[in-house]
């Protein structure tokens, strides 16, 4: 009994001897915990919501919604993202292929002459022939220590980390359709503003022309109210440059040309509020498709080092083949001309040992960076979501202020007129109270902006939309 172990463990001794040392080779980075990036305290008036996947149908315009499903039918930047998963699903369909077994097929006819001074003496040597050989081929690679499994794995996951940065560029073009369209609004809004003006300067300077005339006002008055004019018409150009440019921007967005930005009429977007999840730093993690991306490729790193430690043992694979072999057609087909053959190969490792260890540390440090990348966009996802909720907060507060202060400078305004119309004050004072009426009104239409600005910039900063917690503000 005891020699019949004695082979066996010969074997395994010296399969043992040829393995490579992955010794003193380790990661060293870890990975952020979301549970310790408390937001509970910024975040506790922020209420609970449920996830709404078209989030940008929230503004209620059916123009925003065409042009969001437009950009993601013809953005270049999308079909460069679904290139790349593709090259990952040819990856992954490339590591299976190692678990189950290889088989070729070949069929070879040459025409050759045997040397006379070869293996084949003459009279055969010197002769023209023909050698013909069909053969088929099998290999299997016995994936005992799991390095084929664990780089399939891997390419799984790079597929999958594929997959989401698909998503977050989905997810970038339509907040960026989103925020182009709210700039054209706020260039409207603009407008407005400035073409109020414009019509508000044009009656002043008429009542001035008639204050002058009557001897009440000098022609220094005259002057100023002249001039003021096209002053406001500067701002009314200044603000129909910028609904071009946004229209262009919206234009390229979604992959057309410029003639395309005409025919995009005025947007008339609804506000809204825009809730929180309860669990923010949680949630990130599985909603935000740049997290969960670096997520996945901490995964696929952890799969490669496992598959290059794996790489330090030896290999064995089964060959097989069967065919026919003949010198000549007649033969070619008849039973004596099978050939058959069958055995095992085992690849030793041990002298790969350098190339081996760098391999490990090469996926080693793989891991340590795809561990750097997750922190760092993870912590990043809290802070930006914690910036936009903070600025809507501080823009809302803001747009009570305004609102009250518009409201007094209108009131000054109108009183302004009135004495300057009935010769009790003059056209200074007019000037100086409806420089702060267009001032307010610039800013209003700017908070307003910005709000729905911010609304969408938490959008993306949550990875998507969330929906229906939170009711409106009535101021709104």
């Amino acid at each position: 009994m005891r020699e019949a172990k004695s082979p066996l463990s010969l074997v395994l001794v010296l399969l043992a001897a040829a393995c490579a040392d992955p010794g003193g080779i380790a990661t060293t980075a870890h990975a952020v915990d979301p549970a310790t990036l408390e937001t509970a305290k910024t975040l506790a008036a922020a209420p609970v919501a449920a996830l709404e996947p078209a989030w940008w149908k929230r503004y209620g315009d059916p123009q925003l919604d065409a042009l969001v499903d437009e950009a993601i039918a013809g953005n270049p930047s999308i079909g460069v993202v679904r290139a790349r998963v593709e090259q990952a699903q040819a990856a992954t369909a490339s590591a299976r292929l190692a678990l189950t077994p290889s088989t070729t097929a070949s069929i070879d006819s040459t025409r050759e002459r045997l040397s006379e001074h070869g293996l084949v003496p003459p009279p055969f040597g010197g002769m023209w022939i023909w050698q013909n050989q069909a053969m088929v081929d099998l290999r299997y690679a016995f994936d005992l220590w799991g390095k084929n499994r664990k780089a399939y794995e891997a390419a799984v996951g790079e597929l999958h980390a594929a997959q989401m940065d698909a998503q977050a560029a989905r997810l970038l073009l339509e907040t960026s359709v989103a925020r182009a369209y709210i700039q054209l609004q706020a260039a409207f809004d603009q407008r407005d503003v400035a073409q109020a003006t414009v019509e508000q300067r044009e009656r002043i300077l008429e009542l001035t022309r008639q204050r002058f005339d009557a001897g009440l006002d000098s022609r220094v008055a005259l002057y100023q109210a002249e001039g003021a004019v096209p002053s406001a018409r500067d701002q009314v150009v200044a603000a129909e440059q910028a609904i071009a440019l946004a229209r262009h921007q919206l234009a390229a967005l979604v992959g057309r040309g410029p003639d395309r930005a005409l025919a995009i009429p005025r947007p008339m977007l609804a506000p809204i509020d825009v809730a929180l999840p309860s669990r923010l730093p949680a949630d990130l993690v599985g909603r935000r498709p740049d997290v969960a991306a670096q997520r996945l490729r901490i995964e696929a790193a952890a799969s490669r080092i496992h598959s290059a430690k794996a790489a330090f043992y030896p290999d064995v694979d089964l060959t097989a083949f069967a065919g026919l072999q003949a010198l000549d057609f007649e033969r070619f087909l008849r039973p004596g001309s099978l050939t058959v053959g069958v055995g095992p190969a085992v690849r030793l490792p041990f002298f790969e040992r350098g190339s081996l260890r760098a391999g490990l540390e090469a996926r080693s440090a793989d891991w340590d960076l795809a561990v750097a990348q997750y922190n760092q966009a993870i912590v990043d996802a809290v802070r930006e979501v914690v910036d936009q909720y903070v600025t809507l907060r501080t823009l809302d507060a803001r747009k009570i202020q305004v609102a009250q202060a518009l409201r007094a400078a209108q009131l000054a305004q109108d009183v302004s007129i009135e004495r300057y119309r009935a010769g009790l004050g003059n056209y200074l004072e007019v000037l100086a109270a409806e420089q702060q009426v267009l001032a307010q009104r610039a800013l209003e239409a700017e908070l307003r902006a910005r709000r729905l600005d911010a609304d969408v910039a938490l959008i993306r900063a949550l990875g998507g939309g969330y929906d229906g917690a939170a009711p409106a503000h009535a101021s709104r």
